[in-house]
Formats: structure tokens, sequence, C-alpha cells
């Protein structure tokens, strides 16, 4: 991973002094201060839990995820099991990354514009309608038809994983376009949470959460730029919607859109003030060593000294976008951390022939990976060309459509979250173990087409 340019030119200030921080940026940095989630620790993840699960360690391991785990505040409670904590109150922070990658998109990025945003729109819409269509119509009536929202969403990180593989070979647009992509289909993946698996709601909890985001855009407005109270705000609209019955990772996008995705100041307007502030802290600075012992110039030349350096400071703060700092912050966490435990915590399945033959026998594994494996790059392909066709939408620049191609085979990649909506949508673990076979082989399936596609679709780099 590359670390990004400004926690390296902070650990490189500290590390003319510190051996220890010549260290971290030479061998611990580049692990934490990636731009994207990983998806090597989610992929051993996978592997240790299916191994875990068809081992004789498996009931075992499955209990211990469902251990209680009670969290007590006077007369009020909250008990659930481990896998329920990691699902409420850890996923949730990869939510926020996905909610501040969507404002991204829409206020500076490809969803900026209409007619950039009319291409990934329109695939992203033909990539949930096609995928669902074709799962219903293989799935049937019955019990297994209520998992047709696990294949509506991509798992982004492993899409952006396997394009940066190739990444000399195309234009940023296509990584763009992708990403686009990804925002407006977890939209329609959070819509699918909150509408078809939500049992009841609680208006008061509601109430408690809308509160705090009103509270948390009001701050915005007012330019209030201190985090301590965002922070109190954001957990506050997580529990609110925790409690309402609607499923915590919507707070998590909620929160993201709080994000600012522009800095306070530009890099112009920062050139231009700084330059006037360090002549007065170097005039300050000279009245400092010239004070000769005088405690009151020296007192009034120190303020002067640390007031400048406050200044400049805050300046420096200022142009650096918040919203790339939080995912900054949280993606390391969310890499290494989070993502492994939901898969942990969430992949019980068995690969035992009486697993493989019952899914090959139920019609759920199979309609999941037709839907994400064809399904989806179909969906995508057919309804962004319709788009260009018809003059609404237009290909990204440098992008062409062996291009679109090998991104659209990428999107049948379910994985995480698709993984995460077939627990919601079935009680039977029976079912939940077919859907999550389905989603896996599908997801293996897809990424390997996108890998062959895209070693084909973009250029050769220059020897």
């Amino acid at each position: 991973m590359a670390i990004r340019p400004r926690i390296a030119g902070r650990e490189h200030a500290r590390a003319g002094t510190s051996p220890i921080s010549r260290a971290f940026l030479k061998r611990v940095a580049p692990l934490f201060a990636g731009k994207e989630i990983s998806g090597g620790p989610m992929l051993l993840a996978t592997f240790v839990a299916l191994v875990l699960s068809s081992s004789p360690l498996a009931s075992g391991w499955e209990d211990f995820w469902g251990l209680s785990l009670e969290i007590s505040l006077g007369s009020h409670s909250l008990s659930h099991s481990l896998a329920e904590w990691i699902d409420h109150a850890l996923l949730p922070l990869f939510f926020v990354i996905i909610g501040t990658d969507m404002k991204r998109e829409i206020v500076t990025g490809e969803l900026s514009r209409w007619r950039s945003a009319a291409f990934p729109l329109l695939g992203a819409i033909g990539g949930m309608v096609v995928p669902v269509g074709l799962f219903l119509v293989i799935a049937g009536q019955g019990p297994e038809a209520a998992g047709w929202g696990a294949v509506v969403v991509t798992d982004t990180a492993f899409g952006l994983a396997l394009l940066a593989i190739f990444s000399d070979r195309f234009p940023a647009g296509l990584r763009a376009l992708l990403l686009a992509f990804a925002a407006i289909d977890d939209v329609g993946g959070l819509l699918v949470i909150a509408g078809a698996y939500t049992r009841h709601i609680e208006i008061v909890g509601l109430v408690v959460a809308a509160v705090s985001f009103g509270v948390m855009l009001l701050l915005r407005k007012l330019r209030w730029f201190s985090s301590f109270p965002y922070v109190l705000l954001s957990i506050a609209t997580w529990g609110g919607i925790f409690a309402s019955g609607i499923h915590a990772t919507i707070a998590g996008v909620v929160i993201g859109f709080v994000a600012p995705v522009r800095p306070r100041l530009d890099k112009d307007a920062f050139s231009r003030g700084v330059q006037r502030k360090v002549d007065d802290f170097q005039d300050a600075y000279r009245q400092l060593r010239q004070a000769d012992g005088d405690d009151r110039i020296d007192r009034a030349a120190h303020h002067e000294v640390e007031a400048h350096l406050g200044y400049l400071d805050e300046m420096t703060a200022a142009t650096e976008v918040t919203g790339d700092r939080l995912v900054g912050v949280l993606t390391p966490w969310v890499s290494y951390f989070v993502l492994p435990l939901f898969v942990l915590s969430n992949v019980h399945v068995a690969i035992t022939p009486d697993a493989l033959a019952g899914a090959v026998a139920s019609p759920l594994a199979p309609a999941v990976v037709a839907a994400l494996v064809l399904g989806k790059p179909i969906g995508f392909l057919f309804a962004s060309w319709l788009g260009t066709r018809t003059g609404i939408a237009r290909l990204p620049s440098g992008v062409t459509w062996r291009m679109v191609l090998a991104m659209s085979s990428l999107a049948g990649i379910g994985f995480t979250i698709s993984l995460f909506i077939a627990d919601l949508a079935f009680a039977d673990s029976r079912l939940v173990e077919q859907a999550s076979l389905g989603t896996l082989a599908a997801s293996a399936v897809a990424g390997l087409a996108g890998y062959v596609f895209l070693r084909f679709a973009g250029d050769r780099p220059k020897m």
C-alpha cells in the first residue's frame, strides 16, 4: 500500500530525531496508511473460518461467537452475542467509510456531473435489477426467494484490490467509475437492509438519531471544527438507529455523510497566508533570542512565538480534508480488524460433501451464483450501453468498452455485504449456509473472471 502523503510528511519530519519513527516509516506505516480497504485480511479470515467450520472444532467455534456479552449502565443493559456486537457495533465503521466515499463521489467525483454520473448510475440500476430478476426466476417462490437482497450489492474492496494489480494499464477514470458504481450500488444495498429486512421500528430511537444528526448538521453550518461533539453525536446517532430496530450499519453511512470532503482552506490561500505568518514568527523569535534576560520582553516574545505557531498549526490542519483524514484513520482498523472479525463471526459454512450436495440440489445457491456472475455484468453493461446510445450518458475519458466489461465482471464479487444480507434474510441456518456457499462460489468465479478480463483489457505497460 502507498503511504498517504500527509502521513508520510509527518513521519519524515519526526524521523530526523526519532529512530522509532524511522522504523515506523519504513516497516509499519505502509500497512496502516492505505487509501482503500485491503481484501487480503478478509481472504485469510475466510480461509480460517471455512477450515474451522469444516473441522471437528466447528461446534465449539460457532458456540464461541454465540457467547453473550452484556453491557450495563445503571438499570439499563444490553445483551447480545459476540457476533451480533460485531455486526451492530463494529461493522458500522466500515459503512462510515462507504458513506464518506459516497459523499465524495457526489460532491467532487464522477457523480458530481450529470452525464458522467449517468453512466455508473444507469449501470448500477441495471446491475441491481437484472440480478434480482434472474435470482427470483431461478429461486422460485419458496422461502429461498427471501434472499434476493444478497445479490444487490458489490464488494468494493476486492474489486479495487484486483484493479490495483493492473493500475499501470488503466486510466484513472476506470477506478473512479468503479468507485461511483459501488457508491450507488451501496445505496441500493442500504435501502434493502433498511426496508426489506427491518422487522419493527421504534419511533423514539429514530427521533434520537434524527435530532443527533440534525445537531451535527447545525454544527457544520456554524463551522464548528472541534471533533469532540461530533464523536458524541455520532455515538448518539448510532445508538438511536440501533434502538429503532433499523440495522446499525445505516448509522455508519449517515455519519459518513456529515464528514466534509473539501478542505476548509485551499492551497493558494494557505500559501498566501502562511508566508506572512512565517515572517511574523521569525521576527518574534528574533526578539525572543535578543531579550537578554528581560523577563517582561521574554514573556511577551514567547507568547507571540507560541501564538504564531498555533496559527500556523491551524492553517495547516485547515488544508486537510476531514473526510480523507477520517477514512485514513478508519481504513487500517476496518481492513485488519473489523472486516476479518466480521467474516470469522459470520461465515459458518462447512465445506462437506453433504453441504455441497445440498447447495447444488437447492435452487438458492445456483440462483445466487447466476445472479452475481451473470446478472451483475449483463445488467451493468446493457443499462450503461443503452444510456450511451440514447445520449443520456457517456463513457468516462480514456475508458473503453473492454475495460467496462472487465469492471462489470468485478461487480459480481458480493462477499462481505452479500453474506451479511443473507444472514439477515433467513432464519433457517440451512438456507443461510446455502446462500453463503453460493456467495463464496460466485465471488471466486467473478474475481477470477475479472482478473482474466483485466489482464487483456488494458494497455500493456511500456518496457
